[in-house]
């Protein structure tokens, strides 16, 4: 509370001068319950790399929103940030107080700045892999193989490019977006949408693709296509919490998230969003997942 939140001006009748300092005091001391915000700022972020309107995207989290605004008796307002990099400036300046990220490549990072911290990881996404498929006819049975050629993946920020990224780099292979790759080299280059991905290869634009998508990997394969090889799991989907925020609240949002599938509601809040859960993070899997991707 600034000192000058009550003004005495010397002008001042001499009773209320006497009275200045004990006005001081009740201010001073009243205003830390008037300064709780009344509201929490929950962001939003859905991938990139899939289609949904923010009309779809709001109303599948509404009941959300109300579960965090029953668990900590504050108004929840949400926004929308589809823009992985507004997603970043928001965060960066903790305008958000608590977050539901896909790209984990995010926060990720805000979790290693010590800015923010998990919560809640959702069920069914803990271990997000991508795979990297080609056609039947294609000679490919490692990544090495793939030096001198083409690969194609979903837009360059997605956590699927990021993971790409990383496995190449975990075997040492030099990648390349230049018109042709050299013979050491894998020349990548992208398309926004996961299920863009099969088209390149059908068409003879790319040697191999890479998605995240079970329903492409599973239309691809069932039409003679093949999976070459599949990155180590990383979780997505991941509520985070600013850690400006006290502890007992952070709590309370946990617990009322990972409680959620007993809570009364919460298995119709569960179906609204689309999620059969949420399970508490792996501090473990957390760090090794953020040393791989080199963040």
């Amino acid at each position: 509370m600034h000192a000058d939140a009550v003004v005495v001006r010397p002008v001042l009748p001499a009773m209320i001068r006497r009275l200045a300092p004990l006005l001081f005091l009740l201010a001073f001391f009243a205003a830390p319950a008037s300064a709780q915000p009344s509201e929490l700022v929950f962001a939003v972020t859905e991938g990139v790399t899939y289609q949904a309107t923010p009309k779809e995207i709001r109303d599948k989290f509404a009941p959300i929103a109300q579960v965090i605004a029953t668990a900590t008796g504050r108004r929840v307002r949400t926004v929308l940030v589809p823009a992985y990099n507004d997603l970043r400036a928001g965060l960066r300046t903790q305008e958000f107080d608590i977050a539901f990220v896909h790209p984990a490549h995010v926060s990720m990072a805000e979790i290693k700045t010590g800015r923010y911290k998990a919560i809640a990881w959702t069920t069914g996404y803990t271990e997000y892999t991508a795979s990297m498929i080609t056609t039947a006819g294609q000679p490919l049975k490692s990544m090495a193989d793939l030096k001198g050629r083409t690969v194609v993946t979903p837009d360059p920020d997605s956590i699927t490019a990021w993971m790409v990224r990383a496995m190449f780099r975990a075997d040492r292979i030099a990648t390349t977006d230049a018109r042709e790759p050299t013979p050491s080299t894998v020349r990548v280059i992208t398309t926004r949408y996961q299920d863009a991905v099969p088209f390149y290869l059908e068409y003879d634009f790319a040697h191999a693709g890479v998605t995240a998508a079970n329903a492409v990997v599973k239309s691809w394969t069932e039409k003679g296509g093949k999976v070459l090889l599949k990155s180590r799991p990383v979780p997505i989907k991941q509520f985070i919490v600013s850690t400006r925020m006290a502890a007992a609240e952070q709590q309370r949002i946990r617990d009322a998230l990972l409680n959620l599938k007993e809570a009364k509601g919460g298995q119709a809040a569960l179906d609204t969003v689309g999620y059969r859960g949420f399970v508490a993070p792996d501090p473990e899997i957390e760090s090794a997942v953020i040393a791989w991707l080199g963040l």
